[in-house]
């Protein structure tokens, strides 16, 4: 038990799903406690402005309040941003998530999809700058990219930035995972934030708050941050939601045993998987793909293990797969499964 009550040793259920991106710990209490100490939340419609959940997310952005929007969930602040600036032409890199192409047919977008090299672990480089062009309306760009969890450079956002500058493109930056990232500095888009940059959060995963979903985007122009939020398509965001994005920004705490977690159990859980012969791709988020033949999500759910098909994601086959960061014990029942189906024991 850790001193923020998390039981990382918990067992599993009989039904282990790994095929989501939740935090592992599960909600914190910071979040428990603000949602059980204002009851009347719950019943809440919410602020449609999201007054003091920006004001929140100021402090914890170091950027004015003016500068954010709100929406529910990160899928829901891609479908927002799209519906506001309403792109004509766009570029995706793939493999990725395929909220990207639904978010941008919606609004009746031409796609470019640029394919990544799968012998480089599908990395993004500073190369990818060159399939820009004038007339680009919008590029997106996973940082960490789901499914693979690589993530991408600095530098290389910075050419990409640079590129988008010039062609006056809006770059959106999706960082939902980028808080299990140690060390995120490194790679997160705030340090180079322009006004042709939206970077697009969320609470979702790292306080595992699905069923009250939060995010948000961050941006660099002040107008484009207010044509989103009064962009009238999407729901509001519940009262509750609100309250429990309120107390998530202000715990770090919670923040850092996360990352030390998933750092240290994504390790070992890369190593065993590898150890069993399956090529598992560099991650840095809370989850791994790697690739496998055999149909291993339906091996193992008669196994009681749920693990992501990765076919239905842009730019990926059948044979890969996305597994989460679990528990102690779920990544331990998951390695096993593993094993006993390579050596064929029942």
């Amino acid at each position: 038990m850790t001193s923020s009550g998390f039981d990382i040793n918990k067992k599993s259920l009989n039904i282990s799903d790994l095929s989501g991106t939740a935090n592992p710990l599960g909600m914190p209490a910071s979040v428990r406690h603000a949602l059980a100490d204002n009851r009347r939340v719950l019943q809440s419609q919410g602020d449609p402005a999201c007054c003091a959940l920006r004001r929140s997310l100021s402090v914890f952005e170091c950027v004015p309040e003016n500068r954010i929007a709100c929406g529910n969930g990160g899928d829901d602040m891609l479908f927002r941003l799209t519906d506001a600036c309403k792109p004509k032409k766009a570029v995706i890199y793939t493999p990725c998530s395929g909220v990207y192409r639904a978010a941008l047919e919606e609004c009746g977008c031409e796609i470019m999809e640029i394919a990544l090299n799968p012998d480089r672990d599908f990395g993004l480089t500073s190369d990818a700058a060159d399939f820009i062009y004038p007339g680009t309306d919008m590029v997106i760009i996973g940082n960490p990219c789901d499914p693979t969890g690589g993530v991408v450079s600095l530098y290389t956002l910075l050419a990409i930035a640079k590129k988008c500058e010039k062609t006056d493109t809006i770059m959106v930056c999706d960082e939902r995972f980028m808080q299990f990232v140690y060390r995120s500095e490194r790679y997160s888009a705030n340090s180079i934030l322009n006004s042709n940059i939206v970077i697009i959060k969320s609470f979702d995963e790292i306080f595992a708050t699905a069923g009250l979903p939060m995010g948000y985007a961050v941006f660099g122009d002040e107008s484009l941050a207010e044509k989103v939020r009064e962009s009238g398509k999407r729901a509001i965001v519940s009262g509750a939601a609100q309250a429990a994005g309120i107390a998530a920004a202000r715990d770090d705490e919670f923040v850092r045993l996360s990352r030390r977690f998933i750092s240290l159990e994504r390790k070992k859980l890369a190593v065993q998987l590898t150890r069993l012969g399956l090529p598992v791709l560099p991650s840095k988020a809370n989850f791994l793909m790697f690739r496998c033949e055999l149909p291993l999500d339906e091996m193992l759910r008669k196994r009681g293990i749920v693990i992501k098909k990765c076919g239905r994601e842009l730019g990926l086959s059948d044979d890969y797969f996305r597994v989460a960061v679990g528990t102690i014990d779920e990544n331990k029942q998951l390695v096993s499964a593993i094993e006993r189906i390579f050596t064929k024991k029942i």
